[in-house]
């Protein structure tokens, strides 16, 4: 029988060596590729928990508690969906015990969020056939690096969300089911489509952009997420990897 080890990157400290007071863990104790906008620069804003994006967006704690405590009390005891959902900043400053300032700014971040949702909302794209694929990814076409998409449709055939899975060479080292299928499951889409881009002209698939395909449809199938189609972008035309997809 095996025991599976699950390493922790958190920092335990014993309460009774720091002047025998509990010490709660700060922001500048985190190690720098830990701290949010650090993490950000380096990861992006996806790779961010709600709590650090939160913490990105106050910036700064208080003399009474430090920025990475508040988020996470913010979080805790407002959840997500009241936090997005209240507009007024006074109601969240009065709620949470924070100051006026720190509410402004999550209101303004939650609103916003809202407005850029609506609006694409209503313009979302339909995707019905690998031509509007190659339409849609116009972009892709004078790409220096190749870059593999991933567009994630609802039930109507219409683009939920458009994300960026990798950039360079595709192979089984940077591509993992993991990576593909997490949007999909966040956005609760019910279809993948990938493409990715051939800077040398080339609409012949590589042995790997076959296999990686093969090890994505099965995965889907296990997930009860199709994945419709696996393309290819050059400057000029387009093709799918010839998969089975039944």
């Amino acid at each position: 029988m095996q025991t599976y080890a699950i390493r922790s990157s958190d920092l335990l400290l014993d309460a009774r060596e720091v002047h025998g007071r509990t010490y709660i863990l700060k922001l500048r104790d985190l190690p720098p590729s830990e701290k949010p906008r650090e993490k950000m620069l380096a990861l992006g804003a996806s790779a961010l928990s709600v709590s650090e994006l939160i913490t990105v967006i106050i910036g700064t704690g208080t003399t009474k508690e430090d920025v990475r405590s508040m988020s996470d009390r913010i979080l805790r005891e407002y959840g997500e969906r009241i936090l997005v959902g209240n507009t007024d900043p006074k109601v969240l400053s009065e709620d949470l015990g924070i100051p006026l300032g720190k509410a402004l700014q999550i209101a303004a971040s939650a609103e916003l969020g809202r407005r850029f949702f609506q609006k694409n909302e209503r313009g979302l794209a339909t995707v019905r056939t690998s031509q509007d694929v190659f339409d849609y990814l116009k972009d892709m076409r004078d790409l220096s690096k190749e870059y593999l998409r991933g567009l994630y449709l609802n039930n109507q055939h219409k683009v939920i969300r458009d994300e960026v899975i990798s950039i360079g060479t595709i192979d089984t080292n940077i591509v993992h089911p993991r990576e593909v299928f997490k949007p999909a499951l966040e956005y609760s889409a019910v279809a993948v489509i990938l493409a990715h881009n051939h800077p040398s002209g080339s609409l012949e698939p590589s042995a790997a952009d076959v296999e990686i395909t093969k090890q994505l449809v099965q995965s889907g199938k296990i997930m009860g997420i199709q994945l419709l189609d696996h393309i290819i972008i050059t400057k000029d035309n387009f093709a799918s990897i010839p998969v089975a997809y039944d």
